[in-house]
C-alpha cells in the first residue's frame, strides 16, 4: 500500500467526523434550546453577571445575527452572541453565552495560549490564504522548494488549529464551574451545558485532526520528490 492510499484511508474518515460533528453541534445545540434554565436568566443576563463578577465592567455585549456567529473579539473587547443566545433562557442560550465570557476572562488573565494565538493571528490570517496557491504552483512549475514553503504556511495554520483546542476547553471548563457556583444553572442542568459545550468542542477536534493529517501527508509527498 503507497503513502498516499494509506493517507487517505486516514484522512477520509476524519472528513467524515468533521461533518458529523457539525451536525452534532446544530443538533445538540437545538435539542437544549427547547430546555429553559430554572433560573430564568438570559444569555445576555448571564454573560453580564459572568463578566461584572470578574472586573470586567468594561466589556461591551452585543447581538448579532446568525446561528451560532457567537465570538469574543480581543480587539475592541466585545462579545458578540447571537440573537437567539442573546435573548434566549434556554440551557443551550446560557452555555454559549457563558463559554464566551470564558475568553474574554483569559484576555484577562493573560491566558498563556490564547496570548499565543492573539499573536500569531496576522501570520495565520496570512498563510491560510496563500498556502494552497503556493502549493498548487509548486506542482504546476515543479518546482519543489515552492511546494516546501507553502507545506510550512500550511503548517503555521495547523498550529494555529492546534493552539485553539486548550483554548477552547479552558474556556468551557470556566463558564461550567461559574455557571454552577454562581447559580446561573443547577447541578441537574449541568449535564445539558456538558452536552452543548461538548458537541462545540468536537468541531475544533475533527477539523485539527483533519488538517494535521493533511499536512502529514504533503510533507510525505515532498519527501518522495525530494
Amino acid at each position: 500500500m503507497s503513502f498516499n492510499v494509506f493517507m487517505y484511508i486516514l484522512i477520509i474518515p476524519a472528513f467524515i467526523l468533521t461533518i458529523w460533528a457539525q451536525f452534532r453541534v446544530k443538533g445538540t445545540y437545538n435539542k437544549w434550546r427547547e430546555v429553559p434554565v430554572t433560573s430564568g436568566i438570559t444569555g445576555y443576563e448571564a454573560a453580564r453577571r459572568m463578566l461584572d463578577s470578574n472586573g470586567l465592567q468594561d466589556v461591551q455585549i452585543v447581538p448579532v445575527q446568525g446561528m451560532l456567529s457567537d465570538h469574543y473579539n480581543p480587539v475592541n473587547r466585545t462579545v458578540a452572541l447571537s440573537e437567539d443566545v442573546y435573548y434566549g433562557s434556554s440551557i443551550s442560550s446560557v452555555s454559549v453565552a457563558c463559554h464566551e465570557i470564558g475568553h474574554a476572562i483569559q484576555h484577562k488573565e493573560l491566558y498563556p495560549m490564547l496570548t499565543l494565538r492573539h499573536k500569531i493571528f496576522p501570520v495565520v490570517n496570512f498563510a491560510s490564504g496563500v498556502a494552497p496557491f503556493v502549493i498548487l504552483a509548486g506542482f504546476l512549475f515543479d518546482a519543489t522548494g515552492m511546494i516546501g514553503l507553502g507545506i510550512l504556511f500550511f503548517a503555521v495554520t495547523v498550529l494555529f488549529q492546534l493552539i485553539t483546542l486548550p483554548v477552547e476547553f479552558n474556556a468551557s471548563s470556566r463558564a461550567r464551574e461559574i455557571m454552577v457556583s454562581e447559580g446561573y444553572i443547577n447541578n441537574e442542568e449541568e449535564r445539558g451545558v456538558g452536552n452543548v459545550l461538548n458537541a462545540a468542542a468536537l468541531t475544533y477536534v475533527a477539523a485539527a485532526l483533519v488538517s494535521l493529517l493533511e499536512l502529514v501527508r504533503l510533507i510525505g509527498i515532498f519527501n518522495n520528490r525530494d
